[in-house]
């Protein structure tokens, strides 16, 4: 981290690789396998895994292991909704306008 980032900056504005919404990619490095790539249930099985890890990354991770949870989060939940963009929606989860 550089003295003239902000302490209270969120990790996506203190870390390199994360450019606004969008994280950028790391030089040549690849880091997990292209979303596109990936069957329904590796895609829904590997958004599951960074679910259950999310509160301890956010908490403990350094700032450039929680920038990359939340690109490869962002990459995975991207490509589950491209796949399902009608999606089926719980009534329980809607509020009452």
């Amino acid at each position: 981290m550089t003295e003239s980032v902000r302490r209270d900056a969120s990790p996506e504005q203190r870390v390199a690789e994360w450019d606004g919404d969008h994280a950028r990619t790391v030089d040549s490095e690849q880091l997990g396998v292209d979303p596109v790539e990936l069957g329904d249930e590796d895609l829904v099985r590997e958004m599951q895994s960074l679910h259950r890890t999310r509160l301890d990354t956010l908490r403990h991770a350094t700032d450039s292991a929680l920038a990359n949870h939340l690109r490869r989060t962002a990459e995975l939940e991207t490509e589950y909704l491209a796949r399902h963009p009608g999606r089926e929606v719980d009534p329980s989860r809607l509020r009452d306008a």
